[in-house]
């Protein structure tokens, strides 16, 4: 006799859990509370979905920090060429951009939730929408189905949580599984934003909202201390700061707002030249272009949106001619061009994060079968648990490696992973 199991929620570890206990032969319902699965995934990536990274597995798991561990049995049963074979197979090809990151070739992330629900309903799997989970039943200790919102009630040999966190709610992220988690028992670590634009001080970064830089460093500082520093793209908004850079080091801004320490970023315009180079390269700017004024001159250094908040900074005058600028001045020019700074005064809200940080505490929590350590024949897969990485990619594949892990653990009860070799 098959096992019968219900997931909880339809994004990606929901979908690839339900796929995994039906490959394995159970009876499989996925109910999801909003009209169609997959509507955080469809946005993920700018609409492009950067579904996984191509990173060796040691390089991965730093992107977790300190949790990384948790997630080595699962990224060793299901990693980044499984997953990558997975679509292919599923007729989504895939291409690698910068930094690892894996997307779709056509660049829509409608192929990636297409192929998983097609795959989904290939091996049996019911996806009810509409349907709102409310509440696990719990018999004996150990879970025996879910209560709906309206009443209903779906019988269960186990039960997958993949409700996600609470980020994007109006995608159906609004921590509806953290609820029936502590209902049963289990406990919740702080949920806060985690990969979130952050707002800055003043009136600069509206200034310049709406422009894009490549190829620059920036760092954190807490309390004057440097704490953090990454390389790549970044965005002005009108509230301060974001992109993919920005997006990272927001898991660390994050820890020294809560604290009410003093954080700032800084930003390096030029990072291919140190101090000495780059005071070289302005001089010699200086004396090719002598008689022609800095808001000219300056468009060899920088995008010209950023001249007027250079020159404004440096308290150099636009009409100021190269031959003219004193060294002072020139001192101050390179300086600024290496560190830019920004007060952050606070992160966007959550409704605005890409993930939460935070969930149910990994410690409650098999890594070998995702399976809880609290009460029986509860699964977790996905945000839900208190993991999160950087961008680029990790998340997703975290998301899709707890889930296919839990899906085949929950329709094989007795199956053993042999998983020694990774936890060492």
């Amino acid at each position: 006799m098959s096992e019968k199991i219900i997931v909880v929620g339809g994004g990606p570890a929901g979908l690839m859990a339900a796929i995994g206990a039906a490959e394995d032969g159970s009876d499989v319902t996925l109910l999801e509370k909003m009209a169609s699965p997959g509507r955080k995934l469809r946005i993920t990536g700018s609409g492009r979905c950067n579904f996984t990274n191509i990173a060796e597995l040691p390089e991965f798991l730093k992107k977790f920090s300190d949790r990384g561990r948790f997630l080595k049995p699962a990224f060793y049963r299901f990693f980044n060429s499984e997953l990558i074979d997975f679509f292919g197979k599923n007729k989504v090809p895939s291409k690698t951009e910068r930094g690892g990151r894996v997307f779709p070739v056509s660049d829509s992330a409608n192929d990636i939730v297409y192929a998983l629900v097609r795959c989904a309903k290939k091996n049996g799997v019911r996806i009810i929408t509409g349907t709102a989970a409310r509440k696990l039943i719990v018999k004996d200790n150990a879970v025996c189905g879910v209560e709906d919102a309206s009443g209903g009630v779906y019988k269960a040999s186990a039960v997958i949580l993949a409700t996600g966190g609470a980020s994007y709610p109006a995608t159906g992220s609004t921590g509806d599984g953290y609820k029936m988690a502590v209902s049963v028992g289990h406990g919740l670590t702080k949920i806060h934003a985690a990969l979130v634009p952050v707002e800055t001080e003043g009136s600069i970064a509206k200034k310049l909202q709406g422009l894009s830089l490549k190829n620059v460093s920036v760092s954190v500082f807490i309390d004057g201390k440097k704490n953090a520093e990454e390389f790549g793209e970044m965005l002005f908004t009108h509230f301060g700061l974001s992109g993919p850079v920005i997006l990272t080091l927001s898991r660390i801004l994050v820890g020294g707002l809560d604290s009410g320490s003093k954080v700032e970023i800084a930003i390096d315009l030029k990072p291919a030249l140190d101090h000495r180079k780059l005071d070289l390269r302005i001089l010699r700017d200086f004396k090719t272009y002598g008689r022609k004024q800095m808001k000219t001159i300056l468009k060899n250094l920088l995008p010209k949106r950023m001249i007027p908040v250079c020159l404004s900074l440096t308290r150099i005058r636009a009409e100021k001619t190269g031959e003219q600028v004193t060294a002072e001045e020139r001192k101050r020019l390179r300086v600024w061009l290496k560190n830019f700074r920004f007060r952050v005064t606070g992160c966007r809200p959550l409704e605005e994060a890409i993930i939460t940080s935070g969930g149910i505490p990994t410690k409650e929590i098999n890594p070998q079968n995702m399976s809880s350590l609290i009460i029986k024949n509860l699964f977790f897969a996905g945000e839900i648990i208190d993991v999160d990485g950087e961008t680029g990619g990790y998340n997703l594949q975290a998301a899709f490696s707890t889930g296919w892990v839990a899906g085949h653990s929950a329709a094989s009860p007795n199956r053993v992973f042999d998983f020694t070799s990774s936890i060492n």
